[in-house]
């Protein structure tokens, strides 16, 4: 099982998860061209991918979707409050819903729903019957079904989304930052490394910081947050940036 990252922040994301000749593509926000572009960088043709997941419908992750769909027909899943919420209508494969568990080829995948604003936003762990890989994107708070969903993983993919300080002194309207900062926002430093904390992360193979703000964050921030909230070595933490995503690491 192993898994690679397109691009990850507020221009585009997508991530790729495979195990048994079954490749996943989580979101697709960038251009179809450029979409391509990146899946050759990974060594992966298009033709190569089983199916497209949308966790949701804000175009950093659904701007590409449809195209690289209808190109290479490609079978996609949604909440039905995603497709709801697409600003181009898009006639899924199947729905997922919270709790549920979707088997595509040799990874099953399992749907939790999260807190943030859009209409029916979820997040998927990965398993391929030995190795479970999480991904945690997207979201101002968790809960109890969060830390359910997310136990006993061998990887892990979660946003670090902003700084608190750089997003109270920055720039953006008093607006953005109630809804960058609020319970159906995104993850800050200290809630993602707290979220970490308490699920536990000696057991994790990788543990990968992403969806980074470029205006209310910086790498460095991220990291030392994790090391000074767990104890970790700052080597083995791993960030997916917006334009090199991350190369593929193996969960063995």
């Amino acid at each position: 099982m192993r898994f690679a990252v397109l691009g990850s922040g507020s221009q585009g994301n997508g991530t790729l998860i495979a195990s048994n000749n079954t490749c996943i593509l989580v979101d697709c926000g960038f251009s179809l061209r450029e979409t391509e572009r990146r899946l050759v960088r990974l060594g992966v043709s298009p033709h190569q991918l089983s199916a497209i997941l949308v966790t949701h419908e804000h175009a950093d992750h659904v701007h590409g979707v449809g195209l690289l769909s209808r190109r290479y027909n490609l079978p996609v899943y949604m909440s039905r409050g995603t497709q709801r919420g697409m600003r181009k209508p898009l006639e899924p494969a199947g729905f997922v819903a919270d709790g549920e568990t979707l088997q595509i080829g040799a990874l099953s995948v399992h749907v939790t729903r999260v807190a943030h604003d859009a209409q029916e936003p979820t997040q998927y762990v990965f398993s391929d019957g030995q190795r479970r890989f999480g991904l945690l994107t997207d979201l101002g708070s968790y809960c109890a079904g969060i830390l359910d969903s997310y136990r006993d993983l061998d990887a892990l993919m979660i946003e670090a989304n902003h700084c608190r300080d750089l997003l109270a002194r920055g720039h953006y309207p008093a607006f953005l930052k109630r809804r960058v900062g609020g319970q159906e926002g995104h993850l800050n430093n200290h809630q993602a490394a707290s979220l970490v904390a308490e699920l536990g992360w000696q057991d994790l193979q990788h543990l990968v910081l992403a969806h980074l703000s470029s205006k209310n964050n910086l790498p460095q921030l991220a990291r030392q947050c994790f090391v000074d909230t767990l104890g970790c070595d700052p080597d083995w933490l791993q960030l997916a940036d917006q334009d090199s995503g991350l190369d593929w690491r193996t969960i063995a």
